[in-house]
């Protein structure tokens, strides 16, 4: 396999959620977010624990430092460099998947899937919670419609199984939805949510 591989999308997913970090203050982690029951804080620790998750089925090392489902209230030292530490293990982890292969490791309990759907369940779950950052912490979403469109068929093929733990009932696209606003609905997501 090649060790060089160069996945588009994911890269853009984790630039989204680069990009929300970096304007994170100290006055930011304890906000709520889309994420019922769970602070700014949370929802970083546990997409980080997630990417992590994503590296340690391929490379069977790597893996989240807690429990991604139950992150720690606190902030941590540095959110970039907490982030970038998971974002680079990720990035390096999916180098070594080439494309087309039929059957990759996956953290998500639905079995292996494709390369190209492993690697984009990767970034929605990337792309998405930078949404959830962004709008909880009052800054411009970096989910765009073109990401979302990209994301939206993964969405539509592990959404179904992980609707009990991972997102909720779909919400009915609205006139006027974009890609974006239609994939965070289909995901349980208020595309309008305010803290």
């Amino acid at each position: 396999m090649s060790s060089t591989t160069e996945w588009v999308t994911l890269e853009q997913a984790h630039q989204a959620l680069r990009s929300v970090a970096a304007q994170l203050g100290d006055a930011d982690w304890a906000r709520h977010t889309p994420c019922e029951h769970w602070n700014v804080a949370q929802v970083l620790r546990h997409a980080a624990g997630d990417q992590r998750g994503y590296a340690a089925a391929i490379t069977g090392s790597g893996g989240p430092t807690e429990d991604p489902f139950a992150p720690s209230e606190n902030a941590p030292e540095s959110a970039q460099g907490y982030l970038e530490s998971a974002l680079s293990v990720t990035t390096a982890a999916f180098a070594t998947v080439a494309p087309a292969t039929p059957e990759v490791p996956c953290p998500l309990p639905i079995g292996p899937l494709s390369a190209e759907q492993v690697v984009d369940a990767a970034a929605l779950d990337a792309a998405v919670h930078a949404w959830d950052i962004a709008v909880a912490i009052g800054v411009p979403s970096p989910l765009s419609d073109e990401l979302a469109e990209q994301l939206t068929p993964i969405a539509e093929t592990i959404a179904g199984p992980l609707r009990a733990f991972a997102f909720g009932p779909a919400q009915d696209s609205e006139s006027g939805d974009g890609a974006a606003a239609r994939l965070l609905r289909f995901l349980g997501r208020t595309p309008d949510w305010k803290p």
